[in-house]
């Protein structure tokens, strides 16, 4: 099968981030099977899902994982041109589908480099590692990569995670992580405002906090210009189950907030700050209300930053299989830091542009295709 045909395929299965995969995962472990490679898989609890993984060449130290995810993010209330479901080519040299880009294109450039490295008669492995529930956290990497780890009784050394990124080696990445803030106050009459404790008036604090935060962080120089913006944002971007009325003091809000770190940066130290402060508001309107709260959670797991050094092995790597020189990093958050934070040299290097993921008419330039499947061949040639 070309790599068209394996995407056209892959794009059919309407798994989205959260949905049971065992769809696209039976389809692309019956194609290995196929060509001869046992697939090893990694349930999740339930057994609705699981992440896949194989290896292709010997038993030796010092593969390479290509890695990606099956999932896909929604397409509900998208002005679709074309059925998201089904790859269309326009003839004009791109091919639509929703996850064409984001990241099923590099799914099919490597199922369809299979045969191709099975006939190289690798000295070193390749190995393949697919994952799921990416688009709602991340959320099987960090088992993915484990799993890997303790399967094999040699020791991969590098991972290239096939995010869209032009075919740009990228070697650094921003963290993320989302939480949930629950502000309990005192409901009342709203002419008892300085009697009362208002939950959506210290919520409001709670999020002006967050954003000094983030500038206080900006003026001590945390800065890091591989990435736009070039420093970690802090920012809120849901409130909830705020009020019931304009003349009714509200007894509960709730926020949710999100914190993208540069590598220099911990998210955890960001919320330890911030609870904190929290501590101090509750203490602060203990004599008015003493059954005032806050209460922090997280809501998105925390998808730790990427920053792979430049000395690194796989740095050297990427650049040869590439053929591009030149290194990059992106804001956006992808499993390439889990498998760093699992040992393996790891970086981004992926076909299609991530400006056309997760919005209507997603498409892959078939030349980003090509230059995928090129890289994929110097790979194999390289290990052989």
């Amino acid at each position: 099968m070309t790599t068209q045909q394996i995407l056209a395929q892959l794009v059919s299965f309407q798994v989205l981030g959260g949905d049971s995969n065992l769809s696209i995962a039976v389809w692309i472990e019956e194609y290995l099977n196929h060509l001869g490679v046992e697939v090893i898989h990694v349930p999740n609890d339930d057994g609705t899902k699981r992440s896949l993984h194989c290896r292709i060449g010997p038993a030796v130290d010092g593969g390479v994982i290509l890695s990606g995810h099956m999932d896909v993010v929604p397409v509900a209330g998208q002005a679709w041109t074309t059925d998201p479901f089904a790859l269309t080519d326009k003839a004009d040299g791109n091919l639509y589908a929703r996850g064409s880009c984001d990241m099923k294109g590099f799914l099919a450039c490597c199922l369809q480099a299979v045969p191709y490295f099975l006939k190289a008669e690798l000295k070193t492995p390749i190995y393949l590692a697919l994952s799921y529930d990416e688009e709602i956290g991340c959320l099987a990497a960090p088992a993915l990569a484990k799993h890997i780890n303790e399967h094999y009784t040699e020791k991969p050394k590098y991972a290239i995670i096939g995010e869209p990124s032009m075919m740009q080696p990228v070697v650094g990445q921003k963290g993320i992580v989302i939480y949930k803030t629950i502000v309990n106050g005192s409901a009342g009459h709203s002419s008892r405002i300085k009697t009362e404790v208002s939950a959506i008036s210290e919520a409001a604090r709670l999020i002006i906090w967050l954003e000094n935060k983030m500038n206080a962080l900006i003026e001590e120089g945390r800065i890091d210009d591989r990435f736009s913006p070039n420093h970690t944002s802090i920012h809120c971007g849901l409130m909830e189950q705020s009020g019931i009325a304009p003349n009714v003091i509200s007894d509960s809000a709730t926020f949710y907030w999100d914190v993208r770190v540069i590598p220099q940066d911990k998210a955890s130290q960001i919320l330890h700050e911030f609870e904190n402060y929290c501590q101090s508001l509750v203490d602060t309107n203990a004599d008015r209300f003493p059954g005032f709260t806050i209460e922090t959670t997280s809501f998105h797991p925390d998808v730790p930053p990427l920053d792979t050094p430049e000395d690194q092995d796989v740095v050297s790597l990427i650049r040869k299989v590439s053929g591009v020189d030149s290194l990059a990093a992106v804001s956006y958050a992808a499993e390439a830091g889990q498998f760093a934070e699992a040992g393996f040299q790891a970086v981004i290097c992926g076909p299609g542009d991530i400006a056309q993921a997760h919005r209507a008419n997603e498409f892959v330039a078939k030349d980003q295709l090509i230059k995928c499947e090129q890289m994929l061949e110097r790979l194999a040639n390289l290990m052989g």
